[in-house]
């Protein structure tokens, strides 16, 4: 009978887990978790931090006592794996008991990153990535006292984090080296209508300035001292700067680590019966063709669910996926699809009627990259569209996807644009 294990226990090793018992009921499996929660979605935490989502709601796929119960595993929770011998195929716990497996998956996800800067406070500052920061900073709004805020990192997970702070009332001010918000996935002109619709709700903003250090306040908690000199007060102190996968068992037993571990498209390892999954490792980006992190849920899924079915001996690959967003904050949808640093022919839209905009850009072998405010609904059939294109498969959008683009209130002349046209915008 095979033995398994599975180290790291969040969407990637759940649908591992899932995909071991597909294909062989019959082996062993056991699951390695640092962490006593079950399977949650980081994306998820700030809804629960500001009371918008129970805390039952944070796990989708239930208690690790069901989980546990239903794929017949042994969820050792709270247990850290500090050593992988990748070639014996053998893992050391902290306890110092080493147990042997025919196959093993590396789930262990990714970090908040915050750089080596001088921090006089640490007790002011908060992350968001774990329930554990969720919590923390829930306990910190309802014990009060936080006058005024600052989150360090215009991403995804900052303006998360700086809705929360501003839904309570707590003056909030959003800074980044970078020149807008999102850089990462906003077009220029995007980002300046999001950050317009931010200050038009009282969110202070600040970009081009790094963080240099926080001090020790007087009048507040802390002070962000930035690289361009200037101060910003503030009793908590956001630091949503970025994540690093967690690849220390890997670098450590000596597999081929660039910024993730690198796997096949069968979610193998540079050591053969070790496979990695989800954050912690590398896919491919089908837009640019490189091995590169794609921190996305769906990714994490369908990599975990190839690692598992591979392992048992399965036939299953995972293409890649393309760079995409997909968030709601302060009343507002953003949408982006594609890399934002390729250039071309610059196509926008805008619905006033709807609150729609598009910002997009083309280059000689069609779509690079979409911006969408206002309309998630539209998001679907754009991001079909764009993978059609850069799979080499055709460029029109069908009668039906037309008909609802349409309703949603896109003109047929900016779709003939999508498409490729010769219409000028």
């Amino acid at each position: 009978m095979a033995a398994y294990a599975i180290i790291g226990f969040g969407c990637a090793g759940y649908h591992a887990l899932k995909a071991i018992r597909d294909t062989d009921y019959s082996c062993t499996v056991d699951i390695y978790s640092e962490h006593t929660d079950s399977p949650y979605n980081p994306m998820l935490t700030t809804y629960y931090a500001s009371n918008r989502l129970r805390y039952e709601g944070m796990f989708p796929f239930g208690t690790l006592e069901n989980i546990g119960l239903s794929f017949h595993a042994q969820i050792h929770s709270g247990v850290k794996v500090t050593k992988l011998d990748a070639e014996a195929h053998e893992i050391t716990l902290s306890d110092g008991s080493v147990k042997a497996y025919d196959g093993i998956v590396l789930a262990t996800g990714a970090r908040s990153f915050t750089p080596p800067i001088i921090n006089e406070c640490p007790e002011a500052c908060v992350s968001m990535r774990t329930l554990d920061d969720a919590r923390d900073l829930r306990n910190r709004m309802e014990k009060g006292g936080i006058s005024r805020a600052v989150v360090i990192g215009a991403s995804m997970a900052g303006i998360k984090v700086v809705e929360v702070l501003h839904n309570n009332g707590i003056p909030t001010t959003l800074a980044d080296m970078a020149p807008h918000i999102f850089p990462l996935a906003a077009y220029a002109e995007t980002a300046s209508r999001i950050e317009e619709n931010l200050c038009a709700q009282g969110i202070a903003l600040k970009f081009g300035a790094g963080l240099k250090a926080i001090r020790k306040g007087t009048d507040t908690a802390a002070i962000v001292e930035c690289s361009d000199g200037s101060l910003l007060p503030a009793d908590l102190v956001g630091l949503c700067i970025g994540t690093r996968a967690a690849t220390e068992l890997a670098v450590s037993a000596g597999l081929k680590v660039n910024r993730g571990i690198v796997v096949s498209p069968s979610m193998k390892t540079s050591v053969p019966g070790i496979y990695a999954a989800g954050d912690c490792c590398e896919g491919l980006d089908i837009q640019s063709g490189q091995s590169q992190i794609i921190g996305l849920w769906a990714n994490a899924a369908y990599q975990g669910y190839t690692a598992g079915m591979s392992m048992c001996k399965g036939s299953r690959t995972f293409d890649g996926n393309i760079l995409h967003n997909i968030t709601h904050f302060l009343g507002m949808d953003f949408i982006g699809f594609g890399d934002n640093r390729i250039t071309g022919t610059r196509l926008t839209y805008e619905n006033k009627e709807k609150g729609l905009w598009i910002e997009a850009v083309r280059h000689d072998t069609g779509l690079a990259g979409i911006n969408i405010l206002g309309s998630y609904r539209i998001s679907g059939i754009l991001k079909n569209h764009f993978l059609e294109i850069i799979r080499g498969q055709t460029h029109a959008i069908s009668h039906m996807q037309r008909g609802v683009l349409k309703k949603e209130g896109l003109s047929e002349d900016f779709i003939l644009q999508l498409e490729g046209g010769n219409h000028a915008d």
